[in-house]
């Protein structure tokens, strides 16, 4: 009998496959609960930094690094550290996690470190990481954890990245311009003109037009939300009418 009722609970709730464990877990990071969209979280190095690709891309790499270590950290100790200190813990970890990110940066990539200036220590700062921190890290396994702080740290550089194409392409007609700042002096060719003989949109560079670009890339992905809540809710209007069609 023990036997028995031990197969039927494992028919009941059959073992999930990995693309059903972590295909939530990227949909979160990426879209549905990105820190930009979703959480409007880190906003202040996302509207200073993005005025180039470059840059973006700079603090976006920084930021996805400390995601994923701070995760992992946090997941490791997760079972030792007593709840009263857990936050005050977790800072400490990213706080430790940013200061090897920024030593790394001013070490190898000097230039792009004095572009960045303040915003790489103020990743401590950003809600996002912490959030994250706590409210999963610290619940799920070093994997999953992993591959939460990836998927978040990609969302965020993501709009990071696309803030700093759109303001750069418009600021100045350009993309990927000082590249070697980022990938060494050969690699000047990266620079893209995208406009010639342009004499450069100022607004777009300065803090205004961080603004404006933000609210543009909102405004999009709220309209691609809003479409797709129409097409579910078509979706399940027509549902009962298919399956009258068949059962005729």
């Amino acid at each position: 009998m023990a036997s028995t009722e031990i197969q039927t609970e494992t028919e009941v709730t059959p073992k999930k496959s990995l693309l059903e464990e972590y295909a939530p877990i990227a949909k979160d990071g990426l879209w549905n609960n990105n820190a930009v969209f979703a959480q409007m979280l880190g906003l202040c190095p996302l509207l200073a930094v993005s005025n180039s690709v470059v840059n973006a891309l700079g603090l976006g790499i920084a930021t996805i690094m400390v995601m994923i270590l701070s995760n992992v950290s946090v997941s490791l100790i997760r079972n030792i550290v007593r709840p009263e200190i857990r936050l005050p813990v977790f800072v400490v970890i990213i706080a430790s996690a940013v200061t090897a990110i920024e030593l790394i940066i001013h070490a190898w990539f000097h230039e792009l470190y004095l572009v960045l200036g303040i915003f790489i220590p103020l990743i401590v700062t950003n809600c996002a990481i912490i959030a994250r921190a706590e409210a999963f890290a610290s619940k799920n396994t070093v994997s999953k954890s992993f591959f939460d702080g990836l998927m978040m740290g990609l969302g965020f550089a993501l709009v990071l990245v696309t803030l700093g194409a759109l303001r750069e392409v418009i600021g100045m007609g350009t993309l990927f311009a000082n590249a070697h700042i980022m990938f060494g002096e050969g690699m000047h060719w990266l620079t893209i003109e995208v406009f010639s003989d342009y004499d450069g949109f100022l607004l777009a560079i300065l803090p205004p037009g961080a603004f404006i670009g933000l609210a543009f890339l909102l405004a999009a992905r709220n309209y691609i939300e809003k479409k797709r809540t129409q097409r579910k809710k078509q979706n399940k209007q027509q549902e009962p009418v298919a399956l009258e069609a068949s059962a005729v």
